[in-house]
Parts: structure tokens; C-alpha cells; sequence
């Protein structure tokens, strides 16, 4: 189906060049993520989405409650929230929870991947049993600059809109 296929080229384009810019600058520009949002629901307005234009709405609140925790807690950046719901503009509420978990998984993956990379995994691994342990309670210790665990979303946020787009 052509709209099918014209939200999954905004997706992969919007969230391709959010997880660029995010892997050379660590930032995803505001300008970037307002156009991709604008686009979800004026694709919605117009038809071409398949959703409604209250669903986009909702696809872009729901992004946005859905990663606003992780901002809260330090993991991710303002950026990611703002790219995570703009997804959901495009994507609608359905959607965006399938691109969640995925995103989730994805960036699980990169972190196993960064923590080896940086010969730090076992210590990410023991930190990581201790956030859970202690709900929470060693956050700041983690987010220590000194702990180089910081690393780009945007890249595990594109892998799972593009696969929730793709309707996986």
C-alpha cells in the first residue's frame, strides 16, 4: 500500500538521520524532530497515513510518556524523548508501543555492545543488578561522567520505529 510505504520512508529518513546526527554530535536537533512530529500528523490529516489525526496525537503523547521516565532517571536524552514521539505521530499509539519494546531491545544490545567495547562489562553488568536491587538507588553512581556509560539512542530508537513501521 503507497501510504504504508510513505510513512515507512519518513520513519526510516527521519529516525536514519536522527541516529546520524545523534552518532556524530550526541544531540537530536529540535528543528529535526518538530518536522518529523508536523509530518506524522499532517500525513494523518491528509489521509495518507492510515491514522487519524487524533491517533497521531495520541501515537506522539503516548512516545512521549513512554520515554519520559528514562529521561527522568538520566538514560536518555531530551532529544530521544522528542524523536521517540514524533515516531508516535507517525506511527499512532499501536505502533509506538510495539517500536518500545523494540527500541528497548535495541538499545540493550547496544549497551551489551558499548560495556564489551570498552572492556567494561562486567562492571556495567554488577552496576545494572544494583540499579534493580536497589530501585534505583545507585543512578547518580552510574551516571558519573568518570563511568563512560553514556552512548547514542537515537540509533536503537531508528531500529525499533523502523521495525514497528515496517509492521513486524
Amino acid at each position: 500500500m503507497p501510504s504504508e510505504a510513505i510513512v515507512l520512508a519518513t520513519v526510516a529518513a527521519g529516525a536514519g538521520s536522527g541516529a546520524a546526527i545523534d552518532l556524530w554530535t550526541r544531540r537530536v536537533p529540535n528543528p529535526l524532530t518538530a518536522l518529523l512530529a508536523g509530518s506524522g500528523v499532517l500525513l494523518a490529516a491528509f489521509g495518507v497515513s492510515g491514522i487519524s489525526v487524533v491517533a497521531s496525537l495520541a501515537g506522539l503523547l503516548l512516545g512521549l510518556a513512554l520515554m519520559m521516565p528514562g529521561h527522568l532517571f538520566g538514560a536518555t536524552g531530551a532529544g530521544d524523548v522528542k524523536l521517540f514521539a514524533a515516531m508516535g505521530a507517525l506511527l499512532g499509539p499501536a505502533s509506538i508501543t510495539t517500536a518500545f519494546v523494540y527500541t528497548a531491545l535495541a538499545g540493550g544490545v547496544m549497551a551489551l555492545a558499548v560495556a564489551l567495547g570498552r572492556r567494561r562489562f562486567r562492571k556495567t553488568i554488577g552496576s545494572t543488578a544494583r540499579l534493580i536491587a536497589t530501585a534505583g538507588g545507585n543512578v547518580a553512581d552510574i551516571e558519573a561522567p568518570i563511568e563512560r556509560n553514556r552512548f547514542p539512542y537515537a540509533p536503537a530508537i531508528a531500529v525499533g520505529s523502523i521495525i514497528a513501521a515496517v509492521g513486524l
